[in-house]
């Protein structure tokens, strides 16, 4: 599926991302593939994306429909933002959430690892939000991206080293995950 990471350190945060494509086990790399990217800049935030390819489509079409954009600065306002979204989603861009007879929620089915100059945060399918400290993964390599992660988060190594080391990690072990690697910086408060 993909590995991205993000990672703060030192005033910095720094969001990477494979930039392999794959349905089934048809592999589309970045070679092939204008759009490619799996990193999603919306204002001044940006969105690493995990799923489906139109995810990237679909967020900048519902964003830019926006007269008020959203501040994406804390756990509730994301919250607010995905809220709000999930009955536009349904309605004009034909969500189908496939819920789960156990699911408490309807869900969203995205997977966002979002940074901006305030944080670190991870949106869930069933809109939950978290934030992270130091970093974090997602996608089919992020065991291997953490444990890279892990290793040199204590050491002299940069945020963009240590989140370059964790992609690559992922690139290197899960078949889903090929490069170039994709990396952007964003300065801290």
């Amino acid at each position: 599926m993909t590995t991205i990471v993000a990672v703060r350190k030192d005033k910095q945060i720094v969001i990477a991302a494979d930039r392999l494509t794959t349905y089934g086990s048809v592999k589309e790399s970045a070679k092939y593939v204008v759009n490619s990217s799996k990193i999603l800049r919306l204002g001044d935030t940006y969105f690493g994306l995990s799923g489906e390819a139109s995810w990237d489509i679909v967020l900048t079409s519902y964003y830019n429909s926006l007269t008020k954009k959203p501040k994406l600065d804390s756990i509730s306002a994301i919250y607010e933002f995905a809220r709000v979204m999930h009955p536009v989603l349904l309605e004009e861009h034909y969500l189908h959430p496939e819920a789960d007879k156990d699911d408490d929620f309807d869900p969203t089915n995205i997977m966002a690892l979002i940074v901006n100059k305030h944080g670190i945060f991870i949106l869930g399918r069933y809109r939950y939000v978290q934030e992270y400290t130091r970093f974090y993964a997602m996608g089919n390599g992020r065991e291997f991206a953490l444990g890279a992660m892990f290793t040199l988060y204590d050491t002299e190594a940069s945020a963009k080293e240590i989140a370059k080391a964790g992609v690559t990690a992922g690139c290197e072990f899960d078949e889903d995950s090929e490069g170039p690697i994709e990396v952007k910086t964003i300065a801290l408060e």
